[in-house]
């Protein structure tokens, strides 16, 4: 069960922060212990929050006592304007937590007292359903009695790994955080090619669909890495082996994918700016 020793302030309530959210409510956290900074949140979640009893304010000037933990979860573009009054907030045992995309550690300490501490985490859509993968990195001042409340945050929508390096979070965000999009749209491309080899469009989505999820769930089961799944399923100058010449061929799918990690990661350095 999930305690804290003051409140948690969470600003933004959309789609990632919600997931979190709903993580810590199914955990035995508090709802009175919650508090939602959002201007305007969906009415889908509105009545959520409302239905937990959770107070929701546009914006948050004080508490009647010092936050345990602020959680940001608003857009990396819209940070600048929303954090300044929200490090108002911290105290010397608050922890500050960010889940948006390539804002750093350094520009978050900018507005804090000296000593705060601060950790950066990257979640992914996937933590909608528990299932996500988040890795974070902390400050030199994040205790471990506040590392392990931030995990236990984190790990109530899927896995947590810590690293020591923020360089790696770039990176990090290109590979696990913009990764759904790159399944869904391989999902797309799938499809697409089915109807091209003649299925009916329904058909080629259900079967692209499926496919890709079931395909997720064994390797997720699977105690194989996922070349030895590949290859398993590969017979030799068979269908499959067809396919995977074109995909692996110079120029192919690895290419693509690792050109598209540098293009993310390059954004989210940019994002950091």
């Amino acid at each position: 069960m999930l305690k804290l020793d003051g409140p948690l302030v969470l600003a933004g309530a959309g789609n990632m922060g919600y997931a979190l959210l709903a993580g810590w409510l199914e955990r035995g956290l508090d709802p009175a212990r919650i508090i939602v900074q959002d201007p305007a949140p969906s009415p889908r979640i509105k009545e959520r929050l409302d239905w937990h009893g959770i107070e929701v304010r546009p914006e948050i000037r004080s508490l009647r006592e010092p936050p345990a933990v602020i959680l940001v979860a608003v857009k990396p573009q819209i940070m600048d304007q929303v954090f300044p009054a929200l490090a108002q907030l911290a105290q010397q045992r608050t922890v500050v937590v960010s889940v948006a995309a390539g804002r750093r550690i350094d520009g978050f300490e900018a507005h804090l007292p000296k000593d705060t501490a601060v950790v950066r985490a990257m979640p992914n859509t996937p933590a909608s359903i528990g299932r996500g993968i988040t890795v974070a990195v902390g400050n030199a001042h994040v205790t471990e009695a506040q590392r392990a409340v931030c995990d236990q945050l984190l790990r109530a929508v899927g896995e947590v790994a810590w690293v020591s390096d923020e360089g790696l979070m770039d990176a990090v965000t290109a590979v696990s955080g913009s990764g759904p999009a790159y399944v869904f749209y391989l999902a797309e491309c799938m499809a697409e090619a089915g109807v091209k080899a003649g299925l009916p469009r329904d058909l080629a989505q259900q079967l692209a669909t499926l496919t890709v999820a079931g395909a997720g769930e064994l390797l997720h089961r699977s105690d194989l890495g996922p070349q030895i799944l590949r290859q398993n399923v590969t017979s030799p100058n068979g269908t499959t082996f067809a396919a995977l010449q074109v995909l692996m061929a110079e120029g192919g799918l690895a290419r693509l994918l690792e050109e598209a990690v540098a293009a993310a990661t390059l954004r989210s350095r940019e994002l950091a700016k």
